[in-house]
């Protein structure tokens, strides 16, 4: 573990080091020295009344004067048997937070908000019986790694039912019904489920994975678009926390050799969240994927999402046209669907009926006659679509074309004079066309359908209240001139950077935005489709008539600040 050490031995007073580290002019240095000769005052307050308000810049001082090592990672994802040496209550009335125990020397390594707190240091030797190492780290980034770890961790307080049945289950190879409806009942079961999914909610996660390794179940987060590790549970507690999952998604608990899938609602205090379930047996037992569909968000607009100049005007014409075909391209996970309800949410008017085929609903829309799929009784892409041009609709949104037969339903429901959206899985926006070529589509029909193609990625925003700039090194200056040629504007290249703060978690980054390539589909675009042309001969023809990649894209956010170069590079790398 990669750690800060002080910034200077522990032979100075604060005010020099402060000095040392940039904190402190050489004027107040001077006004400090007064003050602290003719008050009573601790160095610590007459600092604060200068106006050092850097906390991490403050403790990292305070390390430095104690000669402490300073911790200074993002994250720390503890053991159950370190949570159980010092428990939540614990930590929170010393603030204290145990990290690492070296049993060749019986030592105890903790990060501490305040090292001279000896009565604490002498409550944990007398504890745990080991020697206390102490370590320091800011109060907000101890609050941070507090809640990281107690706030949705109960392994300390789950009781010996739960090891029972895990115990049966393994000598038996079975578990009765009533054994198991014992143990998913568990209060304490119940909570750790509650406290995954709180901490989801609260973090902004919009997956939560719960894995079987060979001797722990791992769950993580995935947080704009990352997937993170938060939290480690000893592996006899899965059985249980996954029939707990499975009980409330309507899942069979009795079946684990066969995937499953699931939906459940969980209430909190801002509200509603639905959850797609989805069950996978592994080699170790079943993985438990679930998906977090927060209700009653807004739907953002299409310059929120980070649409705009000529490709925002493109979009905007399109979807004005009453009949045609837009598509949404990009792996799973780019935000189609979002862009799709964004464009929806414009056109949506009294006057124009509208239905959407999706799987699943992931936003309310007012006014509109949304259809979840369901293929076990019949209700498909396919099907649906056929059923939706009996509802005489104006737009039709179907969530993916996959496969021939939706295909040529949606060409032949956009020449019929409707106006269709949809998604298709391809890297770029022209890759679109030969996939639809290659589901059998006519063509020539997709020439005379096909408006636009939009091609995009999601990628993390910098945080905002951690941003600095910095001056590039001379190969990405030459990579960024050679990717934006003529919309390179020229003057000197700035770019910017997260340097981690407790509010983004130490990763630089908060929120997410949007890259695209929007495709019109011209008049000399649509004679390459009917020649069959290539993915790489239609984008230079786009590129030709003024579309701007996904990179173009990313890259000139990156000059505003928005995000880095490396998540460009990234997510946008074709």
């Amino acid at each position: 573990m990669d750690q800060t050490a002080p910034p200077v031995s522990g032979t100075k007073d604060l005010i020099s080091v402060l000095a040392e580290m940039g904190q402190l002019t050489a004027d107040q240095v001077a006004k400090a020295r007064v003050e602290l000769a003719s008050s009573d005052k601790k160095q610590l307050e007459i600092v604060a009344g200068l106006g050092v308000t850097d906390e991490e810049a403050l403790s990292k001082a305070q390390a430095a004067v104690l000669a402490l090592p300073y911790f200074d990672q993002p994250a720390l994802v503890l053991s159950p048997e370190l949570l159980n040496l010092v428990p939540g209550t614990l930590a929170e009335t010393y603030r204290v937070i145990p990290f690492a125990v070296d049993k060749v020397s019986n030592t105890l390594s903790v990060i501490m908000e305040n090292p001279e707190d000896l009565t604490a240091i002498d409550f944990l030797e007398k504890r745990t019986g080991m020697r206390v190492a102490v370590w320091m780290t800011s109060p907000a980034r101890l609050r941070l790694l507090i809640d990281q770890n107690y706030a949705q961790s109960l392994i300390g307080e789950v009781s010996e039912v739960l090891k029972k049945g895990e115990a049966e289950e393994e000598e038996a190879g079975v578990v009765t019904a009533e054994t198991m409806a014992q143990i998913i009942k568990e209060p304490k079961i119940v909570e750790i489920v509650k406290k995954v999914l709180e901490y989801a909610i609260k973090n902004r996660a919009s997956d939560i994975h719960i894995e079987p390794l060979e001797n722990i179940t791992r769950i993580r987060y995935r947080i704009d678009g990352i997937l993170e590790e938060k939290l480690r549970l000893d592996r006899q507690y899965h059985a249980a926390l996954v029939s707990r999952i499975k009980i409330l998604s309507n899942m069979k608990i009795d079946e684990k050799r066969l995937p499953q899938d699931g939906r459940f609602t969980f209430r909190t205090e801002d509200g509603e969240v639905d959850l797609r379930i989805s069950s996978l047996p592994t080699s170790h037992g079943e993985k438990i994927v679930m998906r977090l569909l927060q209700k009653n968000l807004k739907i953002p607009t299409l310059q929120e999402l980070g649409l705009r100049g000529k490709a925002l005007k493109n979009l905007e014409e399109a979807i004005i046209i009453p009949h045609g075909i837009v598509l949404i391209t990009g792996p799973t996970g780019s935000g189609k669907t979002t862009t799709l309800y964004s464009l929806i949410s414009k056109i949506n008017t009294p006057k124009v009926n509208i239905i959407t085929l999706e799987d699943p609903i992931e936003y309310q829309m007012a006014g509109v006659n949304q259809v979840q799929i369901n293929p076990q009784a019949g209700l498909t892409f396919a099907s649906g679509l056929r059923s939706f041009l009996r509802q005489d609709p104006n737009i039709i949104m179907v969530g993916e074309i996959r496969d021939e037969e939706t295909a040529a339903l949606a060409i032949q429901a956009s020449l019929t004079g409707h106006l269709v959206f949809s998604t298709v899985h391809t890297n770029s926006a022209a890759g679109a066309l030969p996939r639809l070529i290659d589901m059998k589509a006519e063509p020539f029909l997709l020439a005379s359908s096909m408006t636009s193609i939009v091609a995009q990625r999601v990628l993390r925003k910098i945080c905002s209240d951690c941003k600095e700039s910095y001056t590039p090194e001379a190969a990405v200056v030459a990579d960024i001139k050679e990717v934006l040629g003529n919309s390179f504007k020229g003057g000197e290249i700035v770019l910017y950077r997260g340097k981690g703060c407790d509010r983004c978690g130490q990763t630089g980054y908060l929120g997410r935005i949007g890259v695209f390539e929007v495709l019109p589909v011209s008049g000399r675009i649509a004679k390459l489709i009917m020649e069959q042309a290539s993915a790489a001969a239609i984008e230079a023809q786009a590129v030709s008539e003024g579309m701007m990649l996904m990179k173009q894209d990313g890259y000139l956010k990156t000059l505003e600040g928005i995000t880095t170069i490396e998540e460009v590079i990234r997510v946008a790398q074709t």
